[in-house]
């Protein structure tokens, strides 16, 4: 494991502090738009350290956070229908549609089933010929290629019941209207390392100079962290605008070429609605044409225009960022980086992991889910201390990053 405690060495991760603290003649924003860098900026206490010089918020990192109401709620409806499974990844069976999540369809009586790849909904539709299998495609362009080869392997198998519910999203259109917002306060971006794995950092480069804001790829270990904080603050600090990989090991500029080609054969670019955030222009993937007979949505259209579940309330737009209202849950807030997790009324009250009131307290990479592992108490800053740092250094624990 030399390789990852390479990246968790305190003697370097002191160094790097240090170089920041240097650099930096004022307090900068920084915003992370990946759940599992928020996990480590607070798990290493990355975010307390700095907070003199860098201000971390946290944007909308988390795809199973940003899968729309409405899509939620097609696949409860879905799963309650005779003869459909629906299979999906398991932190999303207990996020909550605008009034049941896939376990309240499960508890129901409906057939839902934890998957670990796509391929394995492709294995149930062929093992299961007389049921209808929708795989529920979320996630952001990291999971994209896996459901793109799924989709390529049912057209060769000619299955004829298995359909996907597309619900795949775009990180760099998020942060495009991030930057249009009103309001926004972000001076800097650490781009996600796992996204820019399949699709590169070259369209990152057009971003930051449209407008002029820098741009650090990164990992998920605290030196990656630590070094795209410098990268941000010595740009900001120069009056620079750039993009730079510390994530090098794993990105390249253009990324995978293999996943983007298999991505590119199957999905074509569209407009998407994000939970928090209303509908992103170009903010998601869609099948194209030659794969639309896989397109849950056409295929159970009727299903769509059904009545509605009983108890469910009707999401409202704000007038600030596109956003989505949720019920006595500020979910949009977050998701923007307007509002700290730990500062919401209901957070560790009425809102925790065993009954959350919205997405980003359900899913592992959530940023409420992050705050309340690792700063369970609002307002008491020493819980976070560097010294973790030391005390976890060393240890062979596997990163956030999924």
């Amino acid at each position: 494991m030399k390789f990852v405690d390479e990246f968790r060495d305190a003697t370097a991760v002191q160094q790097l502090i240090a170089q920041i603290r240097r650099l930096a003649t004022r307090r900068h924003v920084v915003m992370e738009v990946c759940g599992g860098q928020t996990h480590s900026l607070l798990r290493y206490g990355i975010d307390n350290e700095l907070r003199d010089v860098v201000e971390l918020i946290h944007g909308p990192g988390c795809p199973v956070c940003v899968t729309p109401v409405g899509d939620i709620d097609l696949a409860v409806r879905l799963a309650l229908q005779e003869g459909v499974t629906v299979a999906s990844f398991g932190d999303m069976l207990r996020v909550p549609g605008a009034y049941q999540s896939l376990n309240d369809a499960r508890a129901a009586g409906g057939d839902v089933r934890i998957v670990y790849s796509p391929v394995d909904a492709v294995k149930l539709a062929q093992r299961n010929p007389d049921e209808h299998v929708v795989f529920f495609a979320v996630g952001f362009e990291t999971t994209a290629p896996a459901t793109a080869i799924a989709a390529l392997q049912a057209e060769r198998l000619r299955l004829e019941n298995l359909s996907m519910l597309v619900s795949h999203v775009r990180v760099l259109p998020a942060m495009e209207a991030l930057m249009l917002a009103p309001g926004n306060r972000v001076e800097a971006f650490l781009a996600a390392g796992h996204v820019c794995t399949v699709t590169g950092f070259r369209s990152y480069e057009t971003f930051a100079k449209q407008y002029g804001i820098p741009v650090a790829v990164t990992g998920f270990e605290p030196i990656d962290l630590l070094e795209g904080i410098r990268d941000c603050v010595r740009q900001l600090e120069s009056g620079r605008v750039d993009v730079t990989n510390q994530y090098s090991r794993s990105v390249r500029r253009d990324g995978n070429e293999h996943a983007r080609m298999a991505v590119n054969q199957v999905y074509e670019v569209a407009d998407r609605p994000w939970r928090g955030f209303g509908v992103i222009k170009n903010g998601g993937l869609r099948l194209r044409a030659q794969f639309r007979k896989f397109d849950a949505r056409r295929r159970f259209a009727h299903v769509q225009q059904s009545e509605p579940i009983a108890g469910i309330i009707d999401a409202a737009p704000t007038v600030d960022l596109p956003t989505v209202a949720q019920p006595d849950c500020p979910a949009a807030e977050v998701l923007s980086g307007r509002l700290r997790p730990a500062d919401c009324p209901h957070f560790g009250t009425r809102c925790s992991p065993e009954k959350p009131l919205g997405a980003p307290m359900v899913s592992s990479e959530g940023a409420c889910a992050a705050y309340y592992l690792y700063h369970r108490t609002t307002g008491v800053e020493d819980e976070f201390k560097l010294t973790a740092l030391g005390a976890t250094a060393n240890r062979n624990e596997g990163s956030p990053d999924r």
